[in-house]
């Protein structure tokens, strides 16, 4: 990175305040894209935008909960008035589940905090941007997504739950998107190293983390359009080799693989069309 290739350009980022999200700004920042940083903590996000700052961009943090629409709207607006369009959105506020329990155990106040943060606030943000993006014709989302979203997990039921509606609610967008010239990206950053991930107990002990600058690089890699042809589609870093999917990019779409689909167990299964 470092070669401003995004220069001129601006991005809105949620959760910037520190782990993933700081990096993903600092990364588009070294890349000379101004930024909005929306995150919870004002101390936090102070720090990640005199950071990016020194990188010579146009930077405007907000402290706001995009669990609440009225907060995100004004941030939004407030971003768009210092920065004007916001060519990329990156949601990566998100929360898990305090404690590994099943469900009839959980905190019902924090199941549903959990749920919110990692789908409405998503909701929300898209809610107040898109709509600029489809004036302009042109746009970018990347929604930070994780493999909860694609199996269960009976420890943590908010948080797999909520990954797997917004991995839906990026499949309902695409189509409706793709006339509009927007791209939408789900992107599994896999286990890294975060103070969400330190706190989860199934993560203990854990030696081999994946690595953030990869997360950062293939952001910044979706905010130049190079992942475009996967428009809809679920990435996970880690496991993934991007070369191969983009490759792939056709057969992908064709099957309509790489989003969330009922599995028939054979084709008398009545219910096979919704595969």
């Amino acid at each position: 990175m470092g070669l401003r290739s995004l220069e001129g350009q601006s991005a809105l980022v949620t959760g910037a305040g520190r782990g993933i999200g700081r990096e993903i700004a600092l990364g588009l920042a070294e890349e000379g894209m101004n930024l909005g940083l929306l995150g919870r903590h004002r101390d936090t996000l102070t720090e990640t935008l005199r950071a990016c700052a020194r990188h010579g961009v146009k930077c405007v943090a907000f402290a706001a909960d995009v669990a609440h629409p009225g907060q995100v709207k004004a941030a939004v607006n407030s971003v768009q008035r210092d920065l004007g369009r916001i060519d990329l959105l990156v949601n990566n506020a998100g929360q898990v589940d305090r404690a590994e329990v099943p469900l009839w155990e959980a905190d019902q106040a924090q199941w549903w905090q959990v749920v919110e943060t990692n789908l409405r606030g998503p909701f929300n943000l898209l809610r107040s941007v898109l709509p600029g993006m489809v004036e302009r014709g042109a746009g970018r989302v990347v929604n930070l997504n994780s493999g909860f979203a694609l199996r269960p997990d009976s420890r943590y039921t908010a948080y797999a739950t909520s990954k797997a509606a917004l991995l839906r609610l990026s499949d309902n967008l695409a189509e409706s998107l793709r006339p509009h010239g927007v791209t939408v990206l789900d992107i599994s950053p896999g286990a890294v190293a975060t103070d969400m991930t330190a706190h989860m107990p199934m993560f203990a002990g854990m030696v081999h983390w994946g690595s953030i600058p990869y997360v950062v690089s293939t952001v910044v890699g979706a905010a130049r359009g190079r992942f475009d042809p996967l428009h809809g589609r679920f990435l996970h870093l880690g496991q993934d080799d991007l070369e191969a999917l983009l490759r792939d990019a056709e057969l992908i779409r064709d099957r309509d693989a790489r989003t969330l689909r009922l599995r028939p167990y054979g084709d008398e299964d009545p219910l096979a069309a919704y595969a």
